[in-house]
C-alpha cells in the first residue's frame, strides 16, 4: 500500500510538514521521513488482530502513532493525551482537517484523566516501560493490551516484566503486553 496515495495520509503528511516549519513538533523534515514514520506507526496492524474499541495514546506529540492508526482503523476510538499546547493544537487541527471523528484530543497529562478502561494503550518515545505502566495504571482493565514503540534499549527495560512479546522491524521494537498475561 502506497501510504501517500491514501488521501488522509497525504493530507496529514502535508499538514505535518507545514506546521513543523514554524512549530518544530516532529523530527520528520521531509516527505520521505514522514512516510517512514507512517509505515512504522501502522506496522502493528500486521500482528495485532484487534485494537478494541478505545485506544489511549500517551504523549501523542505530532500524532505518532495514534493519527496513522486512527486513519487506518476508522471504527476505533482514539484518545490522544498531549500536554504541550503547540502539539495539542496541531492534533486538533489534524482532527478537524482530516475529519477524524474517531479521535479525541486531551491537552493534558494522561495521569490527569478522564479515566476509562482502554482496550489498547499506545506510546512512542515517552519513557521507560515501567514509567508508562505507572502513568497508565488507571486505564488498565482486565483485557487491556499495551503496545509500546521502542528502540534499541528495549531488552534492558524488559528484564523484570512477564508476558511481553517483541516484534521487530528495522530499528524498531514493538512491545506488546496483555493484562491477561500478567504484565
Amino acid at each position: 500500500m502506497d501510504l501517500l496515495i491514501e488521501p488522509k495520509f497525504e493530507a496529514y503528511s502535508k499538514l505535518l510538514l507545514k506546521y513543523n516549519q514554524t512549530h518544530n513538533i516532529s523530527g520528520a523534515k521531509n516527505l520521505e521521513e514522514v512516510r517512514k514514520n507512517l509505515e512504522d506507526n501502522i506496522y502493528p496492524i500486521n500482528f495485532i488482530d484487534s485494537f478494541g474499541e478505545k485506544v489511549l495514546d500517551i504523549g501523542s506529540g505530532a500524532g505518532f502513532p495514534a493519527i496513522p492508526l486512527a486513519i487506518s482503523l476508522p471504527n476505533t476510538q482514539f484518545f490522544l493525551f498531549e500536554p504541550i499546547a503547540k502539539k495539542s493544537a496541531f492534533l486538533h487541527l489534524v482532527k478537524m482537517e482530516l475529519n477524524l471523528s474517531n479521535v479525541k484530543v486531551e491537552t493534558k497529562r494522561v495521569e490527569d484523566g478522564p479515566y476509562f478502561a482502554a482496550s489498547t494503550i499506545l506510546s512512542r518515545a515517552v519513557g521507560s516501560i515501567e514509567l508508562l505502566l505507572n502513568l497508565s495504571k488507571e486505564y488498565i482493565g482486565k483485557e487491556t493490551q499495551i503496545l509500546l514503540y521502542k528502540g534499541s534499549s528495549v531488552q534492558n527495560e524488559l528484564e523484570n516484566l512477564k508476558g511481553a512479546k517483541i516484534y521487530s522491524r528495522k530499528n524498531r521494537h514493538y512491545v506488546l503486553m496483555r493484562k491477561l498475561n500478567g504484565f
